[in-house]
This record gives C-alpha cells, sequence and structure tokens, in this order.
C-alpha cells in the first residue's frame, strides 16, 4: 500500500480541505459550544487556542503514522466553514483508521456529516487501501450513532466507564466497517451520494 496523500476532496455539495488562520473565529464558535462540545474530546478555551490548534495542524504531516489530521469541512458553493473532520491515520496501514466529524449547529440535520464521511471513507478504502474503519462514539451521542448506522458501521464493543473526559468517566461504543462491507453495499460508487441528505 502506498503512502495516503493529501487533495482536496469535493463531494456534490461539500468541499474537504486544510483549516486555514482565518478560520479560527468559526472553528472556536462551534468547537466551543457547550452543546457541540458535550461528546467532544477538544474543546478550546478561548480564540487563541482555537488559532493555536489550526496552526499545529498547518505544520501537521498528512497520514503520519499514529497521528490525527483535521479536515476542513466547507460548503462547496461560499466556501464557508461548517464542521471539520478528523482522521486518525495508525501506526501501520494494516490497522484500522479512524474517523471523527463536527459540524456548526447551525448546519446539521442537512446530510453533510454522512456526504463527507462517505467521501473520506471511500478513499480509505479505495485509494488509500486501509481495510478497516472504526469509530468510537458516546453512547448518549444518538446522532452519531445513528450517523455510523446509515453508512453501515456495525457496533462491536461498549466499554463502560472506560474513556475520561474532562474529569467524567463515559462509556464508549466502538463501531466498526470493512472494506468489503462497504463494497458489498455499493457505497463506493459515485453515484452513492446521489443522495447526500439520506
Amino acid at each position: 500500500m502506498d503512502t495516503p496523500v493529501f487533495a482536496t476532496i469535493t463531494t456534490p455539495r461539500l468541499q474537504l480541505d486544510t483549516l486555514l488562520p482565518a478560520d479560527a473565529p468559526t472553528l472556536f464558535a462551534y468547537r466551543g459550544d457547550d452543546t457541540v462540545a458535550r461528546f467532544q474530546g477538544w474543546k478550546p478555551a478561548d480564540l487563541a487556542e482555537a488559532a493555536s490548534f489550526i496552526e499545529r495542524q498547518s505544520a501537521q504531516v498528512f497520514a503520519a503514522p499514529d497521528s490525527w489530521f483535521q479536515l476542513a469541512i466547507r460548503e462547496a458553493e461560499t466556501q464557508e466553514l461548517v464542521g471539520d473532520l478528523g482522521i486518525h491515520f495508525p501506526a501501520s496501514q494494516l490497522d484500522a483508521i479512524e474517523f471523527g466529524v463536527t459540524l456548526r449547529p447551525d448546519r446539521q440535520g442537512r446530510g453533510y456529516a454522512r456526504e463527507a464521511m462517505a467521501a473520506v471513507i471511500g478513499l480509505a478504502f479505495g485509494t488509500w487501501g486501509y481495510r478497516r474503519v472504526v469509530g468510537s462514539v458516546d453512547p448518549r451521542n444518538v446522532a452519531s450513532i445513528a450517523l455510523l448506522r446509515s453508512l453501515g458501521f456495525r457496533q462491536e464493543a461498549h466499554h463502560v466507564e472506560s474513556y475520561l473526559m474532562r474529569g467524567e468517566w463515559t462509556d464508549d461504543m466502538v463501531f466498526a466497517l470493512l472494506a468489503r462491507e462497504w463494497n458489498a453495499g455499493g457505497r463506493e460508487r459515485p453515484d452513492a451520494l446521489r443522495n447526500p441528505a439520506a
């Protein structure tokens, strides 16, 4: 397998690319929102922390082993930042790749998370050559669980009070999807995004 190479990802309604310094106020506005941050491992304390995060990401090597790379999710028509999608590249391409997605509250409920995730999963199983994708979710995060299930993920584990987040021990549900399962569902085809709001 070749090392994944970064390129802008486009879907019918979205563009996934790098976070820019100008994105800091928007990133802080939604990532600092208590309702958005409730199930997130990271919540910026202030605008400076959001700007510092973007600066660190700009220096991050795409697909470096055992690293997270954060993609900006933009509306293709306006180029406005509507969310971000994190990719955890494993230490070895034989291991599972992991994704996490966050959207602004005013852009939720439009199928954007599913559209962005489907595009990146298609790359992971196609061009990038991974065979397994995983997602880790707080069981109270019903929207994210529904998203993963809609993409064909299976629940593989429910760990009780296994994750300490901001002083609270929380449960962790693990979902997974294999390349052969994705391909069997026909989701690797470009027309799989014909109904992104589903």
